[in-house]
């Protein structure tokens, strides 16, 4: 049997599919990608956001293993919904990469050096509100595209600087284009931000069996926790909603990189752990060891300081 492995046909979405390929040959099984187009990619020349958000990028895949096109859809985890329908399961998680955003500048100057109104691009509400609190002084404006078109973007000058997720530009091979990093802290990434999910019909167990063979549990445990959180306020949260939750575990001065992880023992595989959240503007920290109670407590800790009324 051979596993068909849907994915979208971006490079960063072929080197997802790629990586899962190769783990599941070394785990014993054939597979194929099967490049799914979908409407985000063939819309460039609107916000995504006024299309119908990242959802659009997920969708089709979903359709694709409805209709038995493909036995698994490959995802960067941080595009997905909050909410998946009940037919579909995320059955399997790669090891986390760096979960951080980058700044990238095309003459190496940093973010602070930006003129006062200099354009920067990013797509993401989340990236984009806590942009405009830590720098009021800048123009964010929407961008679209791949990795190479954002950043041909920047070398024609329509942008002063771009901020894209470190993983994605690390495993296309282009981290030497990173000008520098945001702090966890001070720019908190998106839930799931850094990890490669799996996703397979919720009814196929034989594919969510196999899968498992190829799951990194400690980047899964983080996963749930941050998308527990968001999955708590329901359809409350679209594709406008600015909110990020990151989860990792304490015992590291921060969130460890890609290439600290196989000393660590992988990605948060130490409890206890510390959950920190941002729902429009509104912030929650916690740290414990069960994820239930964490869950609970930074969700409490956000609708006590009026998230969920300003969403």
């Amino acid at each position: 049997m051979t596993i068909r492995i849907g994915t979208r046909g971006s490079q960063l979405a072929l080197w997802q599919a790629n990586e899962v390929q190769r783990l599941l040959a070394n785990a014993g099984h054939d597979a194929e990608t099967v490049v799914v187009k979908t409407t985000g990619d063939r819309r460039q020349d609107v916000p995504l956001a006024a299309i119908g958000g990242k959802g659009l990028f997920i969708k089709e895949l979903e359709e694709a293993l409805e209709q038995n096109a493909v036995d698994l859809a490959v995802h960067s985890l941080k595009d997905m919904p909050s909410l998946i329908p009940e037919q579909f399961a995320l059955a399997a998680f790669l090891e986390r990469a760096d979960p951080r955003d980058a700044w990238i500048q095309v003459d190496g100057r940093s973010i602070d050096d930006m003129p006062d109104g200099a354009i920067i691009g990013t797509s993401a509400p989340r990236r984009r509100a806590q942009l405009a609190q830590l720098y009021p002084r800048l123009q964010i404006a929407d961008i679209r595209g791949n990795v190479d078109t954002r950043i041909r973007k920047a070398r024609e000058g329509q942008y002063a600087g771009l901020v894209l997720a470190a993983a994605g530009i690390t495993r296309l091979g282009r981290a030497n284009e990173i000008t520098s990093y945001f702090a966890i802290e001070e720019m908190l990434p998106a839930a799931g931000q850094g990890i490669v999910a799996i996703e397979c019909l919720a009814a196929n167990h034989r594919m969510r069996e196999l899968v498992r063979a190829i799951n990194h549990e400690p980047s899964e445990t983080a996963a749930r926790i941050e998308r527990a959180v968001l999955e708590r306020f329901g359809e409350r949260l679209d594709c406008y909603s600015p909110v990020a939750v990151h989860c990792y575990g304490v015992r590291w001065p921060q969130p460890p990189l890609s290439d600290a992880t196989s000393e660590s023992g992988g990605y948060g595989h130490r409890t206890p752990y510390t959950v920190n959240a941002l729902v429009c503007g509104v912030r929650a920290h916690a740290v414990g060891h069960g994820a239930e109670e964490l869950i609970d407590t930074v969700y409490e800790q956000l609708i006590a300081q009026g998230a969920e009324k300003l969403l």
